[in-house]
């Protein structure tokens, strides 16, 4: 199972479990070393609980490229406004 780091709030870490619509939070100083917002980790579910085993470098990896080429084509699309000034 995949979890995201998707913001922090504090000394809290919110995780997205995009497989099941779940969201749990951790402490900042729970999280592996090299956690930053936009990783991926892989998580196991343990006793009804959330527990991060490690980073996903891979999925972590292939998404930032996936977002920088979707923001690379939205650039190039770009044509400015149609209106005068």
């Amino acid at each position: 199972m995949h979890g995201f780091l998707d913001r922090f709030e504090g000394n809290m870490a919110v995780i997205l479990v995009e497989e099941v619509k779940e969201e749990f939070t951790v402490n900042k100083e729970m999280l592996p070393d090299g956690s930053d917002v936009n990783t991926y980790f892989e998580i196991e579910k343990k006793h009804g609980n959330y527990h991060i085993v490690q980073i996903d470098t891979t999925k972590t990896t292939q998404e930032k490229q996936t977002t920088s080429d979707l923001m690379a084509k939205l650039r190039a699309k770009k044509t400015g406004s149609k209106f005068k000034k």
